[in-house]
C-alpha cells in the first residue's frame, strides 16, 4: 500500500533536525511575532514589582481595624480614619502612619505601613474629593493588594525554549522590561511549482493550461505559520530548466519545496531532474498527497510535493507542518479533537483518508469528496477529517479525529 504516513514523517524530521541548531538572532520585540524563543526566558525582575493595589479605594492598616470602635452596619463594625494626601499611579508615597488611610488609585504602589485596600464604595462617604475623615470597614490584611511577584517571581523561568511568540508572550516579556529577545531564525524556504500546463494568475488560459494556483496557496500558508516562503513557477517540463532553478534555490534556502513532477507519468520533471541527486520518491499510504520525494539538493534538504492543490496543502498540512512545530516551535501546532461524524464516509483500506471539513453544532460535517482537485471544498473548510489507515467504513455518530485550521 506504500510508505505509512508516521515513517515518512519521521524522516522528514531527521532530515530537518539540524535546522534546530542554528544560530540565534536577538531580534527588538515588534520583530519577533511568530517566532519561538531559542532559549528559556528568566524574569529579570518579579511581577508585579510592588505592592499595589487591585482597586480603587483606602489603603489602611488592617490592625487599626482590628482595634475597630463605633456601631455596626450591613458591612460589620466599622472605624473612622484621618485622610491623608492621595497615591495617583506612578507616585512614590510617604509611609502610611497608624489611624490614618490613603486614597489610592488602582495599580498604585501601596505605602508602607498599609497592608490592605479598602474599596472606596465601602467608605463613608464613597467618595475622594473633599473628605478629611472617612469610616471604613474590617478588613483582613492583604485584602485588595498585588503582593511582590505574585504572578511571575524574579529569576524563574517563565517562557520555555521553543515557544511560539504571540501578543500574550510578547506582553509578558515587555512587562519584564525587555526590549529584546533570542528567537530562531525563521526558516527559509525556496518553493518552487512545476509544470508546462501552469499559468500565472490573471494570464489567459491556453488549450490545456490550468491557473497555478500551488504557489499562492502554499507559499500563503507557509508564511501564515511563520516561515519566510519565497515562490517560484517554472512552467516547463524541461528537466534541465527546473534543476536550474533547484540549484539557485539551494544557494539561499533552508528548505527547497516542489509541487509537481513527483508521481508516476512519463513526464515527472521533478523526478526526472534529481535523478543524479539523493533524492527518494515515494508513494505514501495517504489520500491525497500519496506521490513524495525526500533529500538533499546541493546539500540542502528537499521535500517534493504532488501538483494538485489540495495534496500539496495536505502535504504541508499533515507531513511538514507537525515536523516544523516539534523541532523548532514555529508554526503552532493544529488543536486536535474528537468530534462525531455528521455524515457517513467510506475510506480506502490501508491509508490515511485526509478529508475537509466544517465544524457545525458539535459535529463535523464533510466538505467536498476526496478528490485532490477540490479547491472551491478547501477553501470551505475549517477543519481536516484523519480517517486512520485500518478504517474503511464510518457511520453519522462516529467518533473521528479532526484537526482545526
Amino acid at each position: 500500500m506504500g510508505t505509512s504516513v508516521a515513517a515518512h514523517r519521521s524522516a522528514i524530521r531527521a532530515l530537518l533536525a539540524p535546522l534546530a541548531t542554528r544560530e540565534p538572532e536577538r531580534r527588538p520585540l515588534d520583530e519577533a511575532l511568530g517566532l519561538a524563543l531559542a532559549e528559556d526566558l528568566v524574569a529579570p525582575v518579579s511581577l508585579p514589582p510592588f505592592d499595589n493595589s487591585q482597586m480603587d479605594g483606602f489603603a489602611v492598616r488592617a490592625a487599626d481595624l482590628a482595634g475597630r470602635v463605633g456601631g455596626t452596619d450591613d458591612d460589620g463594625a466599622r472605624r473612622e480614619f484621618a485622610v491623608v494626601a492621595p497615591i495617583p499611579a506612578g507616585a512614590l508615597p510617604a509611609r502610611l502612619e497608624p489611624g490614618h488611610a490613603a486614597p489610592i488609585m488602582t495599580g498604585a504602589m501601596v505605602p508602607e505601613g498599609a497592608d490592605a485596600v479598602v474599596p472606596v464604595e465601602r467608605a463613608v462617604p464613597p467618595r475622594f474629593a473633599d473628605v478629611e475623615a472617612v469610616t471604613l470597614p474590617v478588613v483582613e490584611p492583604g485584602t485588595f493588594v498585588r503582593r511582590t511577584g505574585s504572578d511571575v517571581a524574579a529569576g524563574a523561568v517563565v517562557l520555555a525554549a521553543g515557544t511560539r511568540l504571540g501578543p500574550t508572550q510578547l506582553g509578558l516579556v515587555a512587562g519584564l522590561g525587555l526590549a529584546e529577545v533570542a528567537v530562531r531564525a525563521p526558516l527559509r524556504v525556496a518553493l518552487v511549482s512545476t509544470g508546462a500546463e501552469l499559468a500565472a494568475p490573471g494570464a489567459e488560459l491556453r488549450p490545456g493550461q490550468i491557473h497555478d494556483a500551488n504557489s499562492t496557496l502554499l507559499s500563503a500558508a507557509l508564511r501564515e505559520a511563520g516561515v519566510d516562503a519565497t515562490a517560484t513557477t517554472v512552467r516547463s517540463d524541461e528537466p534541465g530548466e527546473l534543476l536550474a532553478e533547484l540549484a539557485d534555490a539551494a544557494t539561499w534556502a533552508d528548505l527547497v519545496i516542489t509541487t509537481g513532477g513527483v508521481s508516476k507519468g512519463a513526464f515527472e520533471a521533478t523526478k526526472l531532474a534529481l535523478a543524479e541527486h539523493p533524492v527518494v520518491f515515494a508513494h505514501l499510504a495517504m489520500q491525497p498527497g500519496g506521490p513524495q520525494g525526500i533529500g538533499t539538493v546541493a546539500g540542502v534538504p528537499f521535500l517534493g510535493f504532488p501538483g494538485n492543490p489540495v495534496s500539496c496543502w495536505v502535504s504541508w498540512e499533515v507531513l511538514l507542518r507537525p515536523v516544523l512545530a516539534e523541532l523548532l516551535g514555529v508554526p503552532a501546532a493544529r488543536r486536535r479533537l474528537t468530534l462525531p461524524l455528521a455524515q457517513p464516509l467510506e475510506s480506502p483500506a490501508g491509508k490515511l483518508q485526509v478529508r475537509r471539513a466544517r465544524l457545525e453544532g458539535g459535529a463535523v460535517v464533510l466538505v467536498g469528496g476526496p478528490g485532490s482537485h477540490l479547491l472551491g471544498a478547501l477553501a470551505e473548510s475549517d477543519a481536516l477529517v484523519l480517517v486512520p489507515e485500518d478504517v474503511t467504513v464510518l457511520a453519522a455518530g462516529d467518533d473521528v479525529e479532526v484537526w482545526l485550521l
